[in-house]
């Protein structure tokens, strides 16, 4: 008997896909903090915000991938949880996105206006995270 159902088994052999993806620019980030990309002329700020970008998408990627255990004992409606299987690895390319978009540019030192996307995903992330949380809820009150 599966863990999953075949929709959430579906969406984690997409983002199971992605994480080629994180593992590339993990290796980027190491040729960056070990002088190999000096050339880039890249600010402590810059270097900072690439390893807050890098270091989140890991880790709500594993979040993502754990959600998916989760979704399918909810109390909540079909397209609900596909809004949950969604929001969360779309929150972790959305954050981890802001923190790079908002560190283009030349010797900059704070985060430019791209810094929008990172709060975009983090207001997904948070509506996601009460959606689940209410769906549990929902479920163990109707036991």
């Amino acid at each position: 008997m599966s863990l999953l159902s075949p929709e959430s088994r579906k969406m984690s052999g997409v983002i199971f896909i992605t994480v080629p993806s994180i593992i590339y620019g993990g290796y980027f980030l190491l040729g960056v903090i070990s002088g190999q990309h000096d050339y880039l002329n890249l600010t402590d700020f810059q270097k900072a915000m690439f390893r807050a970008g890098h270091a989140h998408a890991g880790v709500l990627v594993i979040l993502s991938l754990l959600v998916l255990l989760y979704v399918d004992e909810t109390e909540l409606s079909s397209q609900w949880k596909w809004v949950i299987r969604i929001a969360f690895p779309l929150s972790a390319i959305l954050v981890s996105m802001g923190f790079f978009a908002a560190a283009t540019g030349n010797d900059l030192h704070k985060p430019n206006a791209f810094i929008f996307i990172l709060y975009a995903g983090m207001i997904i992330l948070a509506f996601a995270l009460v959606l689940l949380g209410i769906g549990l809820l929902r479920k163990s009150s109707t036991r």
